[in-house]
Parts: C-alpha cells; structure tokens; sequence
C-alpha cells in the first residue's frame, strides 16, 4: 500500500517494515528515489506501491539504504533497479558480503544468520556524515547499527530516520536496546540528529507511522526527554 505523505514524498507500507519513495526529480540531477526497500518478501508491494504512485520501475534512479538490515535492505535483489545503492560507509562492507556482522554483538549476530537472504547490489556507494546525493544530506546516525545513516532533504520537507527511532501508540521512541548495537550510541544519535535541527514537516521511520506534521519537533522533543551526552558521532 502506498500513501502520499506529501508533495513528491510517498510511504510504502510493507506491513512489518516501510520504506519510501521520494521524487527528487526538481533537484539538479533529479531521480525517483526509493528508500529502503522491505525484506526479499515484500518486493512485489514495492512493484506496485511505485506503479500507484504515478511511476514506473525504471523511473527508479537510485536507492537510499538507512542501515543493513534484512527488512531494509532484503527487498532490493528482488527489483532487479538499474540504479546506485547508497548505504552508510559502515554498513556498506557488511551489505556487500566484504566484511562480517560480529557474533559478538547481539544485534550482529542475527545479522549474520539474516544474511543469507540478502544479495548485494551491483553498483553500491557508502556515504558519510555531511554527504549529499541529490536534495539529500546524510547524517551518521549510528547505535541500531555501525553505518546507520538518516537522509535529510529540506526541500522535500522530509527526513528519513530509518530505525534511529520508531513510532507506537502515536509516540516517538528510541530503537530498542535489543534491536541495537549499542543503546547509547542511539541516544547521542538522536541528539546529534535533533540539534541539527532539520527544518522538516516529515519525520519517516521504519517501523510505525511516519509523522506528517512538525517532524523536526517531535524529533527535538524526544532528545529532550532522553538522557545522554552529545556527542557528533563518528564513522567506526
């Protein structure tokens, strides 16, 4: 199912996961972009989410991954897109099979095992902190993974925050201890997102209801509300 957020800007409900499609075609070297992209399961949600949205696959010019994860990243081998993956620079090893998840982290550990239904892009970009592709500006939000990244564009209105936080009950939370690699990390994340202040209406996550009004604040009110420093965080 697919629902328009705003101008140019679409949630594609997965049922366990969202991704979203985004039409950045006003920007320089415009694209139809999509946004994560569900588990293997979900691709042909996907197909038709982008075909109600008024567009086709090959409009499709590239992808922005918010973090590896099989229900972020599974969906994509199944598409068959002729188009660049952008993933966090510290995902992007684990996405293209160059590195290993760590057994020694929970979170890592089921990645590992997750693995095997994930098949890598042909053509993959790590991003970092501060990078732009297209109207978008990449944040290293890292802490429910190494290389989890949120992808800003102010002209859109939009902030896609991946599972930095998730929505429940109409509240905005953190990601969870045991979907992280590590919690604290998560909390100076959020602030580091928060005290950029993104001047954005949208606030879209993974997992629950994207907010569609005064995203930047309800961003702002959860740092608020959440202990921890606040530091920049930096790429591992």
């Amino acid at each position: 199912m697919v629902t328009k957020l705003r101008d140019g800007v679409w949630q594609i409900d997965c049922g366990s996961v969202n991704a979203y499609l985004a039409d950045d075609s006003d920007h320089d070297d415009g694209a139809v972009t999509l946004v994560d992209a569900g588990t293997p399961l979900d691709a042909n949600t996907v197909r038709a989410a982008v075909a109600d949205a008024g567009f086709g696959m090959d409009d499709v010019g590239r992808v922005l991954v918010t973090h590896y994860d099989v229900d972020h990243v599974g969906g994509l081998s199944e598409l068959g897109l002729d188009a660049t993956v952008y993933i966090g620079a510290g995902d992007a090893g684990f996405y293209k099979g160059d590195e290993k998840p760590p057994f020694g982290n929970r979170k890592g550990a089921f990645q590992r095992l997750a693995g095997a239904f994930v098949t890598p892009a042909a053509s993959v970009t790590g991003v970092a902190d501060g990078d732009t592709v297209g109207s978008f500006t990449v944040y290293h939000t890292p802490g429910h993974t190494p290389g989890h990244v949120a992808y800003v564009s102010e002209s859109l209105s939009v902030a896609f925050v991946g599972d930095l936080v998730r929505e429940s009950d109409g509240r905005l939370e953190r990601s969870p201890w045991y979907l992280s690699y590590d919690t604290d990390r998560v909390v100076d994340s959020i602030h580091y997102l928060a005290d950029a202040e993104p001047a954005v209406e949208v606030l879209a996550m993974g997992h629950g209801t994207p907010f569609v009004r005064d995203g930047a604040v309800r961003l702002a009110e959860l740092g608020e509300r959440l202990e921890g420093g606040r530091p920049s965080p930096t790429v591992d």
